[in-house]
């Protein structure tokens, strides 16, 4: 969205005239800067330990699911 400062408005891109101005007062509009890639957040050591955790008891059910055959 493209802001006019001495309007003090957002303009959306096909409100603009040809040239790109402020169709109210003649002015340069103001372009925000492209946003940036958003850094990546480490997983929580919580989600690792529940991760653990799911593991474990899997891997004991599979040992009695096999134990329950022999």
């Amino acid at each position: 969205m493209a802001w006019c400062q001495s309007c003090e408005r957002y303009l959306t891109p096909s409100t603009l005239t040809s040239e790109g101005t402020c169709p109210g007062c003649g002015a340069e509009v103001q372009h925000p800067p492209e946003p940036s890639a958003p850094v990546a957040d480490r997983i929580p050591w919580h989600f690792w330990l529940l991760l653990g955790a799911a593991a474990v008891y899997l891997g004991w059910r599979a040992v009695q699911g096999v134990a329950l055959l022999l």
